[in-house]
């Protein structure tokens, strides 16, 4: 680790812009910051069920293990640079715009916003999916239009209580989520354990891994790429709230790091214990998924825990995305992108809370998709707006100079190379992948250019403004 220095040009405040100043009982710790990396990128396997189910064992342990090395590290490798250096309310809509210029910086906010909007949708989704293990007249299988109704109404409920802890503050979220992955992490560890104990072992998934290659998974590329991108994204999008952490250029590095590690371990250790129990692919989707893989391995009981940690983990998921979402339109505001009204937040809090009821809102409306669809949503849009962010590393790194306290990505120019070329060759397979695939998801794919063409049109109507 080297040091790095803060551009001459980082970010003068725009005329009026409020600096944020919370005092530092109410700022995240890196145990809390931790905690909220580690439920804005995983939060434990859950979602990742539909992977096995969609390419099969083989290709998805190795997606699963390859994705951290071409996606996740070179990805953290950047954002911890980038936070460190500009740590902005922003994160990188404030990268983006001092580096590639208001254009491509509101672009990169709105992708972001619109793709996050699908990632919240998601979360309620899996949510009733984990309740069914409880309430099995909730399940898709036996749905008619009232259970669809109350199914919608559910999720509703769970937006809800989300809502009322992110009026509360950053601490609030922070505090959640360190009570959430205590217990999402324990419950799979306790899933572990007694698979280890009881089950059949690494070595029989490792034949069953190793014999899937020679499947064929025709057609399932662009869902099986969109299923463990949405898995292993999210690190820039601690950035957002930088202005809310405690010694941010300290804390970001080491709590990417471990989340990191965390998530790679929450994903690689449970689908290896679940393939050596079953490959059956009606267990491996979002209904059945690991509530009934842990009850084969534990009985019942097991599985209500695991169940019970996806309600958490989905809780958790969906109150952190909430966090960094909602700074995005309260900083645009203040650039004149958005009208007036976003810019208010509480003097006491740094709540944006505008912004939030009207992202929870449009989320209660896309929970009515269904998951696999709202991933490949989220998929397209998150590597559109992550080739941005690489292209503003390389910008600030040609415009830097020394400065101590900061987190220099390492290995120099070599370095470099492979945090930008990595992902962006995986961002071209899923681009291979939707144009191979398209036709099976036409709905989401218009979505995706409603979604960008309206971050075109913001930017048209509202320029003479800023």
């Amino acid at each position: 680790m080297t040091t790095s220095s803060l551009p001459s040009f980082v970010p003068a405040q725009r005329i009026g812009f409020p600096a944020i100043h919370l005092s530092k009982e109410r700022r995240l710790t890196l145990f809390a910051l931790v905690c909220l990396a580690y439920f804005t990128t995983c939060g434990g396997a859950y979602g990742l069920e539909p992977l096995v189910g969609a390419v099969g064992p083989g290709w998805a342990v190795a997606l699963i293990v390859v994705t951290p090395f071409v996606w996740s590290l070179p990805t953290a490798l950047m954002v911890a640079e980038l936070a460190t250096l500009i740590p902005e309310e922003g994160g990188y809509y404030v990268w983006v715009r001092e580096t590639l210029g208001p254009f491509w910086a509101v672009q990169e906010a709105w992708w972001t916003i619109g793709y996050s909007i699908v990632l919240l949708a998601i979360f309620p989704v899996l949510f009733v999916s984990y309740l069914t293990f409880f309430i099995p007249a909730l399940g898709v299988g036996a749905q008619s239009g009232t259970i669809a109704v109350i199914r919608w109404l559910v999720t509703v409920i769970f937006i809800l209580t989300a809502m009322g802890v992110n009026l509360k503050g950053s601490r609030e979220v922070g505090r959640s989520s360190k009570i959430g992955a205590l217990f999402v992490l324990g419950a799979f560890a306790t899933m572990i354990l007694l698979w280890l104990k009881r089950g059949p072992g690494a070595g029989t998934a490792m034949d069953i891994v190793v014999r899937d290659f020679g499947g064929n998974h025709k057609g399932a590329l662009l869902l099986g790429l969109s299923i463990i991108v949405y898995n292993y994204s999210g690190w820039d999008n601690v950035s957002t709230y930088a202005a809310e952490v405690d010694q941010p250029k300290r804390n970001y590095p080491r709590a990417i790091a471990v989340a990191l590690l965390l998530a790679v371990l929450s994903y690689l250790l449970p689908v290896v214990a679940g393939l050596s129990i079953t490959t059956k692919a009606e267990i491996w989707t979002g209904e059945a998924g690991w509530p009934v893989i842990a009850q084969i391995v534990g009985g019942r009981w097991l599985g209500g825990l695991i169940a019970a940690g996806g309600l958490v983990s989905t809780w958790s998921l969906f109150n952190a995305q909430l966090l960094y979402v909602s700074r995005l339109p309260f900083v645009m505001a203040w650039d004149g992108w958005l009208p007036e009204p976003f810019r208010k937040a509480s003097p006491k809090t740094a709540v944006p809370r505008l912004t939030i009821f009207w992202l929870c809102a449009i989320a209660a409306l896309f929970s009515m998709l269904s998951y696999g669809g709202l991933a490949v949503i989220q998929c397209i849009l998150y590597a559109a707006a992550l080739t941005l962010e690489f292209l503003a590393l390389i910008t600030l790194r040609l415009r830097q100079r020394e400065n101590a306290g900061s987190f220099q990505i390492p290995g120099g120019w070599l370095g470099m190379t492979y945090v930008c070329v990595a992902p962006c060759a995986f961002a071209a397979l899923v681009i291979y992948a939707t144009l191979r695939d398209w036709r099976s998801f036409i709905g989401q794919l218009l979505v995706v250019a409603g979604i960008m063409a309206s971050g075109l049109l913001l930017y048209v109507l509202r320029r003479a403004k800023v």
